[in-house]
Order: structure tokens, then sequence, then C-alpha cells
């Protein structure tokens, strides 16, 4: 094509001209008559491509409404497990810290007074009370085992207020008296004041914890007093090779009844399935399951419904992908994923022709438009129609050869591109160039574009799938590691159950997905115990690698019997050899000699421990630094004493703790640190270390984690 004096000479203007003055010289007519043939294809065309467009948003809103639902019911039903089972497995950690103490109690039971306990008062109906109830016919005030539960009174309280797992706690003792803290005491007695007995050896927590002898979940039980439905979990307390009470604490399920009954069909319903295929928690307006008692719910794994049958059974195992399923004539897609702790599962469920509504409302959307736009078209076709018509009756004979001649040659090309067009479409293959589009015209370019477009969206499709496999392997890779990291740390509560000289807790909550900090306490032999907690330079996947190196050398170290401060030098000495990124830790590492509570530690540029003696609150331990680990070969490190007696607490924490910054950049610090311990002094480790975690949580608020956060504590008993 060449353009002179702004005339295009060989593109489409040029033969657009050269047609027009053979049309108005010899064919009009002709011309007239080839446009209604070509009309008449284009309406065909359009009809075609109609069609086509129609089926392929159909296909892609399916594919599209498949893959999105897929990400969204299981990767919700998902974390909707991991929250229900992280609030079932407190419940776990109450009851085991109840076990541990009516163990402790019964065990050394000629050390201690009996305790005294009333019956329940009905005026003080609304506060939370320690009160005895009892079977028919037994006599509370001859139990052996009520005066020595009855120490337990205070726990059973600190639990009831400060637990938002626990609706209320309380001891079965196998005499037929029953140690209780509840708020509700106006209904333990019958409309003529005398109090009811209470069946403690006939409840179904109670006969559970002593057939499986050990930890027990009930199904939907009636309360004996409330006929309210709940759940109840359980744990045997042994003395002797006999089980002489059961420990037990009703769950509060508003947290789990949240994401349960705020379900509906819009968002998906949904249950949780207990280990024996069992609904324990539906929504009220669900269409498909009933929330029953124990004895009258079926199982589902037996169910008729083969499919509904295999689907339960495997989501009680493991995440399932999303499953197609009919239930009552009606199709369901259903996801489950299983609460580990309990052995229950989490299901969802959305009514698939919800799912298929919007591709009903778009296709009827995209009907409507069509309707609309054929009316226009047809109406602009009519008249065209009727002028070309009126054309034909004078210029017929003049222009039909030359008009036919001229259309063909110009439209065939563009035919053709749309037909390929329309195939590449619908069958994914790519634009090709053809001999008939090289017209030497905008024709030409066109369909040079067309070509170049569809190379470079392949080139793009492969590109973005490179992407993200690469994402998805580089996200599971830190999710393993992230795993392994938490693994190599001591994570089971309580640490050492066979030994109640001491109580020991610690957690480690990492700012990225991997940390530096670790943690780490281990038995030397009988009557020493190693401890250590410590801080690695940086962040991230390096950090936590050195994390891991220095671990394993202060372990190995530790267990050969070196001193504190001779496990600091051989560390560091191991660690400044190969040292080449410049990183070090700072390290806390105590060694105590259990039977006596002396505890010989030293310090590695480590914060300063926090120690609590009797009840004289805690303060500062500033003991001696020396220099940190990986800075310098050969540095000496001292060991220090320090004496633990019965009710000392020692607390072992890395610099994440106070300088942990709000949106402000405020530091949390080391006074407001030793504040909230003192407000808990009577705490355990446990129970402290919690409390120091929510103070940090409640002061950072939406600020992103800076560095990571590890805390011990090790009491004296």
């Amino acid at each position: 094509m060449k353009k002179i004096l702004g005339f295009t000479v060989g593109g489409l203007q040029h033969k657009t001209w050269h047609l027009i003055l053979v049309m108005l010289l010899l064919v009009i007519a002709s011309f007239a008559g080839i446009s209604v043939y070509h009309n008449k294809m284009l309406v065909q065309v359009v009809e075609k491509a109609r069609k086509d467009q129609q089926e392929s948003i159909s296909q892609t809103s399916e594919r599209s409404m498949h893959q999105q639902l897929e990400n969204s019911l299981v990767n919700t039903t998902a974390l909707q497990a991991e929250m229900a089972d992280n609030d079932f497995s407190e419940v776990i950690n109450d009851i085991c810290i109840m076990q541990t103490m009516a163990q402790g109690l019964f065990e050394n039971q000629d050390l201690i007074e009996p305790g005294t306990v009333n019956p329940p008062d009905p005026s003080l109906d609304g506060t939370p009370t320690v009160h005895v109830l009892f079977e028919e016919g037994v006599d509370y005030t001859k139990s052996e085992y009520l005066g020595i539960v009855a120490h337990m009174g205070e726990l059973l309280l600190a639990l009831d207020r400060n637990s938002t797992k626990i609706a209320s706690c309380y001891v079965g003792l196998a005499d037929g008296t029953h140690l209780s803290v509840d708020a509700h005491l106006a209904n333990r007695f019958d409309e003529n004041g005398r109090q009811i007995p209470y069946p403690v050896r006939d409840r179904p927590w109670y006969k559970g914890a002593v057939e499986t002898r050990g930890l027990f979940f009930t199904g939907i039980e009636k309360d004996a007093f409330s006929g309210e439905i709940g759940i109840t979990c359980s744990a045997p307390v042994f003395y002797q090779g006999e089980i002489v009470a059961v420990v037990g604490a009703d769950i509060n399920l508003d947290s789990i009844n949240n994401f349960v009954h705020t379900s509906n069909e819009r968002s998906g319903y949904s249950f949780v399935i207990n280990d024996h295929g069992q609904v324990i928690l539906a929504p009220d307006d669900n269409p498909i399951f009933a929330v029953a008692t124990a004895d009258e719910a079926p199982d589902l794994r037996l169910s008729d419904n083969k499919e509904l049958a295999a689907f339960i059974d495997k989501a009680l195992e493991a995440r399932t992908r999303l499953t197609d399923i009919t239930i009552n004539h009606r199709r369901f897609y259903m996801a489950g994923a299983p609460m580990k702790t309990m052995g229950w599962a989490v299901i969802k469920l959305v009514e698939r022709a919800v799912t298929e509504e919007p591709e009903r409302l778009l296709q009827a959307r995209f009907a409507s438009i069509n309707a609309d736009a054929s009316a226009v078209f047809y109406q602009g076709t009519s008249r065209v129609r009727l002028t070309i018509f009126l054309m034909i009756a004078v210029i017929m004979v003049i222009g039909t050869l030359a008009a036919h001649f001229g259309a063909g040659r110009i439209v065939r090309p563009i035919e053709e591109m749309t037909r390929n067009i329309v195939e590449s479409g619908k069958t994914g293959r790519p634009f090709e160039m053809k001999p008939c589009y090289r017209t030497n015209d905008e024709i030409e370019v066109l369909a040079e574009s067309f070509d170049d477009l569809f190379h470079k969206i392949q080139q793009y499709i492969t590109d973005i799938t490179a992407i993200t496999r690469e994402k998805e392997r580089i996200s599971t890779e830190l999710d393993l590691a992230r795993k392994i990291q938490a693994d190599m740390m001591p994570y089971i509560y309580p640490a050492f159950p066979d030994r109640n000289e001491f109580d020991i807790y610690a957690t480690m909550n990492p700012a990225k997905e991997v940390g530096g900090d670790f943690y780490d306490f281990f038995l030397i032999d009988r009557d020493h115990l190693g401890m250590v907690v410590a801080d690695v330079s940086g962040k991230g996947v390096p950090a936590a690698l050195f994390m891991m190196m220095a671990k394993i050398l202060i372990n190995n170290f530790a267990m050969m019997g070196s001193s504190p401060a001779k496990v600091l030098e051989q560390t560091n000495t191991a660690i400044c050899q190969n040292n080449e990124q410049e990183m070090f830790v700072t390290a806390w590492v105590g060694i105590l000699d259990i039977p006596t509570g002396r505890l010989i530690a030293a310090n590695a540029g480590h914060e300063y421990p926090i120690i609590r003696k009797g009840s004289q609150g805690f303060r500062l331990l500033k003991d001696k630094h020396g220099f940190v680990l990986g800075g310098y070969e050969g540095m000496p490190y001292k060991d220090y004493e320090i004496q633990l007696n019965r009710g000392d607490l020692l607390f072992l924490y890395t610099d994440g703790v106070p300088e942990a910054a709000n949106e402000k950049d405020e530091l949390f610090g080391t006074k407001r640190l030793i504040e909230t311990m003192n407000r808990y002094q009577s705490c355990g480790p446990f129970e402290l270390l919690t409390a120091v975690r929510n103070s940090v949580n409640d002061f950072v608020g939406d600020a992103e984690p800076f560095d990571d956060l590890t805390m011990l504590a090790i009491t004296m008993k």
C-alpha cells in the first residue's frame, strides 16, 4: 500500500472507491443483490456466533464456579475444623490440669487435711459456687474421697471464671458424691425445697471415662437438671490402680455454634460430626441433617445412601475434595475436614442449584441483551432490503457482474478470517496466517495483528502456569519447614507426667513462616533438668536453619554433662568455625538439680530472667552476661547459681516479648511485662504464659508481628 496526497493506493479505501465507480457506471443493481445475499449470510453468522457465545459462557461459568467453590468451600471447611479443634484442645488441656491435680491429691492424701464442701445454697443462684451433689441414699458427710478433692475448689472456680471454652466443671467420685462448680443452683432443688439427688455414676460422661479408662467425649446429652443439650469432656483419676474419680467439664460451644448457626443456604451449611458418625451441631434451618441426643442420633456411616456414608467415613480421616452427592433427590456440593484432636469432622455443604443460579442469571441477561440487539438488527436489515429491492428495479442488469466480483473480492478474506477466529475460540488452536489474507491492505495488517496476539496470549498462559507452579512449591516447602521446626521443640504437656517435683511450660510463636527463636528442656539424668531459651539474629529460613544447628549443639553438649558455661563455650567454638554469614545467637542455659532446687545457669547476651520467690512478686534477675554465641571464638562464660524453693517460679523469654510494638511503634516493654505477670503471680506456668501472650496481643492490636515471641516458665512444686 502507498499513500499519495493522503489517499491510500492499494488499500481498502482505494478498492472501495474503485468498486463504487464500477457500480455507478455499470452494475449498481447487481451489487444490491449481492448485498442482500451477504446480509442473509451475516444473519446466519450472527445467529451462529450467538449460540457459540452462549455455550462458551455456560462452559466457562460452570468451570469458574466449580473452581471457585472448590477453593472456597474446601479451604473454609478446613479452617473451621482447625478452629474447632483448637477450641477442644484447650478443653483437653484444662481436663488434664484437673486430672493431674486430682491424681496428686489422692497420692498425697496422707499429707493434707481433709477439706469441707457444702450442699448448694439456692440464695447464691447466679454466682459460680463450689458445692456437693450426691446420689440417692448416699451420705456425703461420710465420703472418704470428698475431703480430698475439696482442695480442688479454687482450681475449678478459676477454670470456670477464666476459660472461655468451659461452661462448668466438676469431679464425680466413685462413692456417689460429686464436687461441682456452677452458677445454676436453684434447679438443684424440687418444689418442696429438697435437694434433688444426682446420679453421678450413671451419667454418660462418668460411665464413658470409666469404660475407656482415658479421655472421653460424650455425644449430645441432656443436662440432668436443666434439660439443656450439650457435650462433656471427662477423664478418669486413678489411685492404686483403681478409678476413684472422674473429672469433667461441660464444653462451651459458642465459638463453634457461631460458624455453624450463622451458615446458610447462600454461603453453605456447616455441620459437626462426631467419631460415631452422628450429627452433633447443625444449623436450625438446614434441609438435610437434624441434631439428636447420642442414643437417638443415627450413624451416617451406616446410611443407606452409600455416597454419603463413604463421604462421612473419609471426612473423619482426612480433608476431602469438593464432592457432588445426591441426598433426598437433591444434589449438593460437600467438603469435609477432620478435627484431629477429637476424631470428629466439620462438614460443609451447599445445594448445587444455589451455585448454578449465577449462571442462569447470566444466561438470562445475555438472552435479553441479545434479543434487544437482534430486534434492532432485524429492523435495520428490513430497511436495507427495501432499499436494495428499489435499486434492483432500476439498475438490475447494469451492475450484476461487477458488484458480485468486487464484493466477493473484499468480503471473502473477512469471512475466512471470521471462521478462523471462531474456530480458534472453540478449539483453542492458534490463529493461522493463510494465503487469502495476503491482500496487501488493512485486511492483511489485521490478520497479522490477530496472529501476533494469539501467540502472545499462548506465551502469557505458559508464563502464568510456570509462576503459579513455583509459588505453590515454595509455599509447600515453607509449610513443611514450619512443621519440622515446631516438631523439634517440646510441645506435649504435661512434659513429664511422672515427675511432680516441678511444672514446666513453654511456647514459641514465629513472626514469619519459620522463626529464629527456640526453647528446649530435657532430662539429662534422673535428677537434672536442662533448659534453654535462645534467639538467633535475623528472621525467616536462614535464622531457622541456624537455630536448628545451635539447638542441636547446645543439647548435645549439655547431655555430655558439661556445666552451662562450658556448654556455651563449646557451642560458641563450634559455631565460629563455619560462620561465614556472621550470624549470632543470644542464649540462656540452665541445669536444675531437681531434688535440691539448685539451678546453675549461664547467659550469652540474652534477656534477664524474671523470678518470683514465694509470694514476693516478680522481679528482674540481673545475672552475669557473656558475649553472644558466634561473635568471637574463645569467649569465656561464667556460671551463676539460683536457689529455687517450693512455690518459686522462673520466667525466661526472648526480646520479642518486651520489644513487641503496636501501630504507634510503642514497645510493650519490660515494665509492662512484669506488671502483667504480677497480676497473675498466683498462676502456674501455663496460665501465666497464656496471660502474658494475651496481654501482648491486646497491646499489639492489628500491627504486624516484627519478631518471634518465645517464653518458658518453670515452678517448683
